[in-house]
């Protein structure tokens, strides 16, 4: 048995997931992108981090010198919350896409697809492409759609008002009350 073999219990009191971070390179523009234009609300900011010693390698596997300039959590309506940062470093990296290792995405579940989707249009923000409907598999009965931030992040619009095949079939209740 390998050390990443599914134990039939998983971890001890895991109840979900509290928040998911990102590094931004502006803070401001970040929180005001998820606030204004998502309508995320703000919650707390933490302030600056720099260490001489190894601390940051070892407590946040970033550079020794890496700086922490700032954090910003934000709460969305429903869900997760969402942390930003923003760190300069030595060998600080460029906006991964999705098909690079460590690739990732913010899924942001709406009401309307299509209606959240012509709104961000009329704020300006890049989408990628109209609303899908999937028509196989376990995804039938959603609707989605990639945007992007204005840094470039890869983000998503998804609505399954009547369930997703998948939840339907295993009698799983819709996670947004729907």
């Amino acid at each position: 048995m390998d050390k990443f073999t599914r134990t039939p219990h998983g971890m001890p009191g895991l109840r979900g997931l509290d928040h998911a971070g990102f590094t931004v390179p502006d803070l401001q523009q970040a929180e005001d992108f998820f606030c204004e234009v998502l309508g995320c609300h703000p919650s707390y900011a933490l302030g600056s981090l720099q260490r001489d010693d190894a601390w940051m390698a070892e407590n946040l596997n970033v550079h020794p010198r890496a700086v922490l300039h700032g954090v910003r959590f934000l709460r969305c309506p429903n869900g997760a919350s969402i942390e930003l940062f923003a760190y300069q470093a030595p060998d600080q990296q460029p906006q991964p896409r999705n098909t690079d290792i460590g690739g990732h995405h913010l899924a942001f579940y709406v009401d309307d697809c299509h209606a959240a989707t012509a709104y961000l249009r009329a704020r300006g923000v890049r989408v990628l492409g109209e609303p899908k409907a999937s028509q196989l598999g376990p995804s039938v009965g959603q609707t989605w759609v990639y945007f992007l931030t204005p840094w470039g992040m890869q983000c998503e619009l998804v609505s399954y008002p009547q369930g997703k095949a998948c939840d339907l079939q295993c009698g799983r209740a819709h996670p947004f009350g729907n």
